[in-house]
């Protein structure tokens, strides 16, 4: 079992740094932040860019994996985000992990003035978004003509440092996502049900998506992707303590992740929390890698 932190992007560097060089120390295996232009209520406060942050990020640490979470197509060009995607994993030396998102509703939807797009619209755009850009993370001179997306002889050079590319771990719940997870990604991410505000429920959930995209890979005929849980699409914020957190990793790691992510506690508002209960965590995490939590 892997385990991550995710950072928001809402503090100036000069303080938002010493968490990320925490995040190494505290032994994390990768951490992440949002790929938003603002998000829900935040949206009237601070925010910064995730792939500035994630540079950033990289010139303070050494080991950490570093990923978006998730990147959007409601903003980003596969083609100009491909670029960006190899400038972080060249800084980091091969540490950027790529998640990808379908793209929802809300202020990144709305604040270029697009159109917006329906359900069905938003999966089409996430296929071609897929296509192209996984294209781009692996060859030079790439063309591409879709009803979202066009690329004229894309130039790519010098390619990832990670070959054949950084993982593209592609975030799903629905059965046409599922299905591209399935099909174009090293690795899944889901934050199980949305809108559950039983625990025992958002478990459930979380079991049956999983089953899903278990399907979904069958279909594909490929086995053996990572799978990334976000811990705190739960009712419970998994760093409300630390039994909480071991029991979130140890149901988790029973369903058959290979990774899980959590929030760094804030002051307030979403995923307020203590940091002592992050450090205490943080000491726990050599077991809790070995061992998945209670199980």
């Amino acid at each position: 079992m892997r385990i991550g932190i995710v950072i928001l992007p809402d503090d100036r560097w000069a303080s938002a740094r010493h968490r990320w060089r925490r995040a190494e120390e505290y032994g994390f295996d990768h951490a992440w932040t949002y790929d938003h232009l603002g998000w829900r209520d935040l949206v009237d406060g601070p925010w910064f860019d995730a792939v500035a942050t994630l540079t950033a990020a990289a010139t303070v640490t050494e080991r950490l994996r570093l990923g978006t979470f998730v990147a959007s197509p409601n903003f980003r060009h596969p083609v100009h985000f491909a670029r960006e995607a190899l400038a972080v994993d060249d800084v980091s030396g091969g540490r950027l992990l790529l998640g990808v998102g379908a793209g929802g509703t809300g202020f990144d939807a709305e604040v270029l003035g697009a159109a917006a797009l329906t359900p069905g619209e938003r999966v089409a755009r996430f296929t071609e978004f897929l296509e192209l850009l996984g294209r781009l993370l692996t060859e030079d001179h790439v063309s591409y003509a879709g009803s979202y997306y066009r690329a004229v002889d894309a130039r790519t050079l010098p390619g990832p440092v990670q070959q054949p590319r950084p993982p593209l771990l592609v975030a799903a719940n629905g059965p046409r996502a599922l299905a591209l997870a399935a099909r174009h990604g090293d690795g899944w991410i889901t934050t199980g049900g949305q809108g559950i505000t039983d625990e025992k429920a958002w478990w459930q959930s979380v079991r049956e998506v999983s089953d899903r995209f278990g399907a979904a890979q069958e279909q594909a005929g490929r086995t053996g992707t990572d799978r990334y849980l976000n811990l705190d699409s739960s009712p419970v914020y998994s760093l409300s303590s630390a039994d909480a957190f071991e029991d979130a990793v140890g149901r988790a790691r029973d369903l058959g992740f290979t990774d899980v992510m959590a929030h760094w506690p804030r002051a307030s508002s979403w995923y307020a929390g203590d940091e002592a209960v992050l450090e205490t965590v943080a000491a726990m995490l050599p077991r809790l890698r070995a061992s998945g939590g209670n199980g």
